[in-house]
């Protein structure tokens, strides 16, 4: 048995069924715990006020108090996680610093470069799978592939679901081994790290584990509607637990095995959207390019258009079309964006406003409390058609249809977009298409109180189509995706 171990928190800020913690407190006499703000991701941050940092910064002072009821507690730092872990590990005379395993290509770089300094002083680095079910290589085709198509995919990854795959991790049976941190060690203020305190007020969602645990036991009341419920915006029909995932307040493990062992409609349509996570975590992993580069790299050729003024439009939810236009107003309140209208607005930027997927992608990893580069980037390439197993090309969002089908008494809509409050609800979905004396009548003025539409959808429509049959030598009869 090791005489003394470090785990360093990242995206699994919890301490129960925590594959690190666990297997460190197994191995070894005494445990430290730490975690990094490291500054090779915050200093790249666009802005200091991050709703991100204030989640991750709640979810500390939960899981330090925690972890201090138990006997430990949390080593903060503030610094470059490549010197600072490396640095801790010597100065605590650890032999073993465990984590749980991260598949972004940045986090592989980073941990690569901790693990070679602390092998050059004669210490390991130990990694688990604690995010996902399934990882990497686990969930292969016939010949030894990755998956393209999700249908498949999911077929084999719940063909090899067994019970064990889902056994949580018992670390409260090894507890005895965790240590307190070196005295004056605190979590540092909001202050301290260059951020505005005033983030944790803007949050709209509890957080930590406490927060997770509300949540689910939340939703559980409410999964057997989710087939029905959760693509309509305007009702309480999803988990609300995406940031949650991210930065692991809550078990994968433990949502799967309700999902999985509960059945029916809405459990299995919920566990299909964990499996689509995984999923992308996958391809992620496996293509690391995808991060800049287009999944079917034929589309790297697409010649998108430069438009500053549209895309801040897009941006500020001043589009003329309300349904994206409250889904981006949404998103900037509150950092969260529902998921049917993730896929709206992904689809109105590429395919009516013709701009590229990444400047869209980019905006919404800024805006996002639940930002997860896997899944970001997967669901914008999936509407742009640029990856894998994506919406076709030639099958394009229609934003009044969308909004018609799935906010059609307009509620959504008014929340976010109170100039079109008295508009009824047949009109809400197009008001520019309403005479002008009844706009007067409303109260309204195209193109003054409301903006009037930047596209006209049908032209739009065709511009996309002829982008993409530029670079690509298939002909497919084109259809609008109502």
């Amino acid at each position: 048995m090791g005489q003394k171990a470090l785990v360093w928190f990242r995206r699994d800020l919890r301490h129960f069924d925590h594959a690190a913690l666990y297997h460190a407190l197994r191995d070894s006499e005494a445990v430290f715990c730490v975690f990094v703000f490291d500054r090779d991701i915050l200093d790249a941050l666009p802005s200091r006020v991050d709703r991100r940092v204030g989640f991750i910064h709640a979810a500390l002072i939960e899981l330090d108090a925690a972890l201090r009821a138990q006997g430990g507690g949390l080593i903060v730092r503030h610094g470059r996680a490549v010197d600072d872990i490396p640095a801790l590990a010597a100065d605590l005379d650890v032999d073993t610093v465990y984590v749980n395993r991260d598949y972004e290509p940045q986090a592989i770089a980073r941990d690569s470069a901790v693990a070679n300094a602390l092998a050059a002083e004669g210490r390991a680095l130990r990694s688990f799978k604690d995010q996902v079910i399934f990882e990497q290589d686990e969930i292969l085709t016939k010949s030894r592939t990755p998956y393209s198509v999700f249908t498949p995919y999911r077929r084999a990854w719940q063909a090899a679901l067994t019970p064990d795959r889902l056994q949580s991790y018992a670390v409260a049976d090894h507890i005895a081994g965790l240590c307190p941190p070196p005295a004056g060690e605190i979590v540092p203020t909001m202050d301290a790290l260059g951020f505005s305190a005033g983030n944790l007020a803007d949050l709209a969602l509890p957080t930590g584990m406490s927060g997770g645990e509300l949540l689910f036991d939340d939703f559980r009341d409410r999964i057997d509607a989710y087939r029905l419920k959760c693509d309509f915006p305007a009702q309480k029909g999803v988990s609300y637990l995406s940031a949650h995932l991210r930065f692991g307040t809550v078990s994968i493990r433990q949502l799967a095995s309700y999902a999985w062992f509960r059945g029916g409609q809405g459990a299995e349509t919920w566990l299909s959207e964990l499996i689509w996570r995984e999923f992308y975590q996958m391809v992620l992993w496996h293509r690391p390019e995808v991060v800049d580069r287009c999944y079917r790299s034929a589309y790297d050729a697409l010649q998108w258009d430069d438009w500053p003024d549209g895309f801040a439009a897009w941006c500020e939810g001043r589009t003329g079309y309300p349904l994206v236009d409250a889904a981006m107003r949404q998103l900037n309140q509150s950092g969260y964006m529902h998921n049917r209208l993730r896929m709206i607005a992904a689809s109105f930027l590429t395919k009516d406003l013709g701009i590229d997927w990444r400047a869209g992608e980019r905006y919404f990893a800024a805006q996002l409390i639940d930002y997860d580069l896997a899944a970001n980037n997967g669901g914008w390439q999936w509407a742009a058609s640029t990856g894998c197993d994506a919406q076709p090309w030639f099958r394009i969002f229609n934003p009044i249809t969308q909004s018609q089908k799935f906010d059609p008494a307009g509620a959504f809509i008014r929340r976010y977009v109170p100039e079109l409050a008295a508009v009824p609800d047949r009109d809400i979905h197009a008001p520019w298409m309403l005479p002008p004396l009844t706009q007067s009548a409303l109260g309204i003025r195209m193109g003054e109180t409301y903006p009037a539409p930047m596209v006209d959808h049908a032209e739009a429509r065709a511009r996309t189509l002829a982008r993409f049959r530029a670079v690509t030598s298939v002909d497919e009869a084109p259809a609008d995706a109502s």
